[in-house]
């Protein structure tokens, strides 16, 4: 939608995990490098954490670009599934015709055919996405994969992706062995702010904006600032101030525009003026309703009386009168108050 008026070639902001658009901070350029270097090493088991939306994902794309032709790769990205589903499912990956449903021999064919690529002298892979959400005994039964190994060489590499929540969890007494047999552990960190000035502006000039002031420094301030370093979110941010952008036929993300776009991202709210005072009218309207009631039945009430108290009349048409001044004042009050 927006493409034309910013002259980009392709969306810059895509939440896909697009290889093409990875910023390799120095942090991803070492987490990139271990995880080659543990594959192509056989080192076995290998960690790989980061907090929600840091691009681990973009990460193991780029892995199984660089390692195209040279490795065998199954990518599990449902940590929901059983342990005989993902073996299920991995000899799937692995291109493996189907076998019996017995467990036996399924890793019976899984043996053979590690020890086929390895004679080949290619690597075969198994990556874990999620892991985080693995149960214990499912963590041990992926454990005993590794014992697919020659005298020299592991012949299954297994890679664990996951959020904090994996790291506490290796640490159960329970999956102790597989604690020790992780050869590489490697992290993602979330971008700095200088960090996330050029990851933007890298996406924008991938993406072929021939601008690359599009973002304001104060605007990109404000989303490093909201986003917290986490390219997921720097992502959407940058998307919706596009799109407003575009709607409002601005040729500059500035601060306002950023600040509209968290707005709508957090509750879809009216700008603070104006969703302050729908609200406010809102909240009064019972309040005001009760009053007017209530003012009304006591005037009703004094005509009533007036009609039956014969010989009242002076004190009646006094009290009228009392009344009528304490409606006005009463209904100036509430005038101001609630306007």
């Amino acid at each position: 939608m927006y493409l034309t008026f910013y002259e980009l070639k392709e969306k810059p902001f895509n939440l896909t995990p697009d290889p093409k658009f990875l910023y390799l901070t120095p942090g991803h350029r070492e987490a990139l490098a271990q995880l080659l270097y543990g594959v192509r090493d056989r080192k076995g088991f290998i960690v790989l954490i980061g907090e929600v939306g840091t691009g681990k994902t973009t990460l193991l794309q780029t892995l199984l670009k660089q390692l195209d032709g040279t490795a065998e790769v199954a990518f599990i990205v449902n940590s929901k599934l059983s342990f005989d589903e993902m073996l299920e499912y991995m000899l799937e990956d692995f291109g493996i015709a189907k076998v019996a449903a017995s467990r036996a021999q399924q890793l019976l064919t899984l043996n053979r055919f590690l020890v086929e690529r390895c004679r080949a002298g290619q690597n075969t892979v198994l990556i874990l996405d999620e892991a985080q959400h693995l149960d214990p005994p499912t963590l041990e039964q992926v454990r005993l994969l590794s014992n697919f190994e020659t005298p020299k060489e592991k012949l299954l590499q297994i890679v664990l992706v996951g959020q904090p929540e994996l790291k506490a969890k290796l640490q159960l007494t329970e999956l102790r062995q597989l604690r020790q047999r992780i050869g590489l552990r490697c992290s993602i960190q979330p971008l700095k702010p200088q960090e996330t000035r050029d990851y933007i502006l890298s996406r924008l000039r991938i993406a072929g904006a021939n601008d690359l002031g599009l973002f304001t420094e104060p605007a990109i301030s404000r989303i490093s600032e909201y986003a917290g370093g986490i390219p997921r979110i720097v992502n959407v941010v940058c998307d919706h101030c596009l799109l407003i952008g575009y709607a409002d036929q601005r040729r500059r993300v500035d601060r306002g525009v950023v600040e509209q776009a968290i707005g709508y991202l957090e509750e879809a709210e009216l700008p603070r003026g104006r969703s302050e005072s729908v609200f406010r009218k809102r909240r009064m309207a019972p309040r005001r309703w009760f009053l007017t009631a209530g003012t009304t039945a006591l005037f009703a009430g004094v005509v009533i009386l007036a009609l039956y108290l014969d010989g009242a009349t002076d004190v009646l048409n006094r009290l009228a009168g009392t009344f009528y001044d304490f409606a006005s004042l009463a209904r100036e009050r509430l005038s101001t108050l609630f306007n």
